[in-house]
C-alpha cells in the first residue's frame, strides 16, 4: 500500500485517514512534536514532522481543521511537498465537478458530500461530512465547510472562511451571489439570508453578526 503523510494528530486527522484507506493509501500521521505524536493510538503509525523528508511518501494532506493552521502547514511545506487531494468514494458531483477539483491541490472531500455543477474549489479547502453544495457557487482557498452544512447555489464563501456544523447559506442571485467574506465564521445551525462581511462572526436564524 502506498505511504500517504497525513498532517495532524486530531480526531480530524484520523477521519481523513479513513478517507485514504480505502484510495488505497496507508496512512503515516505527522506529528508536531512528541507530546501531539502521544495524543494517537499505539497502533497508528507516527512520525514527527522534522522527519517527514524520509517517509518515502506519494503525497501528503493535512488533516488540520483550524484554518490558519492549515495555511500555515501548507505556506510552509507547499514549495517541499506534494500535496494530494483526498475525496471518500462515497462523494457525488454533477458533470464536470470532478475535473474542476483536480486542477486543485489539499482538498479534502468527507463521505456523503453533494456537489453539482459548475462549483469553483480552492486549494486547501474541506468538505466536511454530508455537506451539500449548489450550482455556480465559488469556495476559496482555505475554507472550512463543517459537517451537514448546506450551502446553496450562486455563493461565493471567501478564504478563510469557517461554516459551522449544520449552517445554511441561503442562494444567492447569478449577477450577485450571496458573499460570506474573508476569514469570517458561520456559527453551528445559523441560517444565513444576506451576504457577511470579513472578518465576522455570525450566528443565528437568521443569521446576525456578534463580532
Amino acid at each position: 500500500m502506498t505511504k500517504i503523510g497525513i498532517f495532524g494528530t486530531s480526531g480530524f486527522a484520523r477521519e481523513v485517514g479513513d478517507i485514504a484507506l480505502p484510495l488505497g493509501f496507508e496512512p503515516i500521521y505527522v506529528a508536531r512534536d512528541q507530546l501531539d505524536a502521544d495524543c494517537l493510538n499505539s497502533d497508528e503509525d507516527v512520525v514527527l514532522e522534522r522527519e517527514i523528508h524520509h517517509l518515502g511518501a506519494a503525497g501528503f494532506a493535512i488533516g488540520i481543521g483550524d484554518n490558519l493552521v492549515r495555511r500555515r502547514v501548507a505556506e510552509k511545506y507547499s514549495s517541499q511537498l506534494r500535496f494530494v487531494n483526498l475525496i471518500h468514494p462515497s462523494a457525488n458531483f454533477g458533470s464536470g465537478q470532478i475535473r474542476a477539483i483536480d486542477g486543485k491541490v489539499g482538498v479534502t472531500v468527507c463521505s456523503g458530500v453533494r456537489l453539482t455543477n459548475n462549483i469553483k474549489v480552492g486549494n486547501f479547502t474541506i468538505f466536511n461530512l454530508n455537506t451539500n453544495v449548489g450550482h455556480d457557487s465559488i469556495i476559496e482557498d482555505f475554507v472550512n465547510i463543517s459537517p451537514g452544512a448546506n450551502i446553496s447555489g450562486n455563493t461565493h464563501i471567501e478564504t478563510g472562511c469557517f461554516i459551522g456544523t449544520g449552517a445554511t447559506i441561503n442562494q444567492g442571485d447569478p449577477n450577485q451571489k450571496m458573499r460570506i467574506g474573508c476569514d469570517t465564521m458561520i456559527g453551528s445551525g445559523s441560517v444565513v439570508v444576506k451576504p457577511c462581511e470579513s472578518g465576522a462572526t455570525y450566528v443565528g436564524i437568521p443569521a446576525k453578526r456578534i463580532k
